[in-house]
């Protein structure tokens, strides 16, 4: 696994506290990255005729790696983790960790090799019958963002390596700490650190390594005209989960008035708003208006603080002063 040395500096969201040191890859630091993507063969690390032995080792790795994020001291130094890079509650980030542990638990032993499962069809004359393989792609490229550091890139990067493809991981550089200690816990459970690479890098170097390496397949995470752009200069060769705009309508009849504005409230402002599922925008009936549901989301809005993470910084400039400067 090709990773960076640290060189710059990382801070805190909640202390102002130096966490950790960074380097960001540069282009002329490409050349590692763009030999080991087209070093892998079309046919991927395994597939279903060769290497099968890696289907079982990648499920005693998931069995292994599930294990670990169920024990209380490794699932608590995961979700503090995420607390220090992203604006999340103890609650908001030990939810992530605990759906990485089960989509670890649920491809354990011999379900990675399942996932892999072939299908056949008879054909239309005596002797025929057709069957499809579900083969890797090879070299490929992962991009995530910051809202979830553990959550989707785990997702994604070991659904990548279960089917047999050697991923090139980019995180958002300011959350990269997270998949860094996660990537060190799956090599100590087991999985080989030539698998994977992983790199720390701004949006334009990563750009010029998909162009020269040209990764058989890219999964992009994140905005819409990041997403438009890579779609067109990839000729189409990427798989895009894009944002979302969310909205909730409360119709005429009125209930459960404490239940929904608490739902409403952690839909739209949890993770400050900045997860994929966010409620962007609220249409209120007059009925809930006159029952006092906008009084209710106004007083709980006002307990969330930084000091408990429930909200992340509020710049105090106005969209005008930023649009001078």
């Amino acid at each position: 696994m090709r990773v960076c040395v640290c060189v710059c500096v990382c801070v805190c969201v909640c202390a102002r506290a130096c966490v950790r040191t960074r380097h960001l890859v540069q282009v002329e630091e490409l050349d590692e990255f763009i030999a080991s993507m087209k070093a892998c063969p079309k046919s991927g690390l395994h597939n279903p005729f060769r290497n099968l032995d890696r289907y079982l080792l990648l499920g005693a790795v998931s069995n292994k790696a599930g294990q670990a994020l169920r024990t209380p001291e490794i699932a608590d130094f995961f979700a503090k983790l995420i607390q220090r890079t992203s604006p999340k509650s103890y609650a908001q980030a030990m939810g992530e960790v605990n759906i990485c542990a089960q989509f670890l638990d649920n491809f354990s032993g011999d379900n990675v090799r399942y996932l892999a499962r072939s299908f056949g069809a008879p054909g239309d004359y005596d002797g025929q019958v057709s069957r499809g393989y579900r083969v890797p792609y090879g070299g490929v490229a992962l991009i995530t963002p910051f809202n979830f550091p553990l959550e989707i890139p785990v997702l994604q990067l070991m659904g990548a390596l279960y089917m047999g493809n050697r991923p090139v991981l980019k995180v958002d550089s300011k959350t990269s700490v997270v998949m860094d200690q996660f990537l060190r816990l799956l090599i100590a459970c087991g999985l080989p650190p030539t698998d994977v690479d992983f790199i720390n890098c701004d949006g334009p170097v990563m750009h010029k390594l998909l162009m020269k390496g040209e990764p058989r397949m890219t999964l992009f995470t994140g905005s819409s005209r990041v997403a438009e752009r890579l779609a067109k200069d990839l000729r189409g060769k990427i798989k895009i989960e894009d944002a979302g705009f969310d909205w909730k309508i409360l119709g005429p009849d009125v209930r459960d008035m404490d239940y929904v504005a608490y739902t409403c409230d952690q839909d739209a402002y949890a993770c400050s708003g900045q997860k994929c599922s966010a409620q962007s925008m609220l249409f209120v009936h007059r009925n809930w208006s006159k029952a006092g549901i906008l009084e209710k989301l106004k007083e709980l809005a006002e307990r969330r603080s930084l000091t408990d993470l429930t909200c992340g910084p509020v710049l105090t400039w106005t969209t005008e002063a930023m649009l001078v400067r």
